[in-house]
């Protein structure tokens, strides 16, 4: 085993510090990209780009509407019980 690869496969034993500031959550828009894609060219029987595309698109955009008012609907039940 090479050292570079020795390092690349260290590198995955210490997790990723990521902040728990607003910014922070733009590290979901890959993965619900990644989860939309991988999903629809599971789900749907004949891949055509146009339709494909657009498909992957509308889920995309529903889970992260989702996930937003989920976001909200948390902070202002934390606003409302802490106050």
């Amino acid at each position: 085993m090479s050292m570079t690869t020795a390092f690349i496969l260290a590198s995955f034993t210490i997790p990723e510090k990521i902040g728990v500031n607003p910014q922070s959550m733009l590290w979901l828009l890959p993965l619900v990209a990644a989860i939309s894609i991988v999903y629809k060219a599971t789900k749907v029987p004949k891949i055509n780009i146009v339709s494909f595309a657009k498909e992957a698109g509308i889920l995309f955009g529903s889970i992260v509407v989702f996930m937003i008012v989920t976001a909200l609907a948390l902070c202002t039940l934390a606003w409302l019980l802490t106050e």
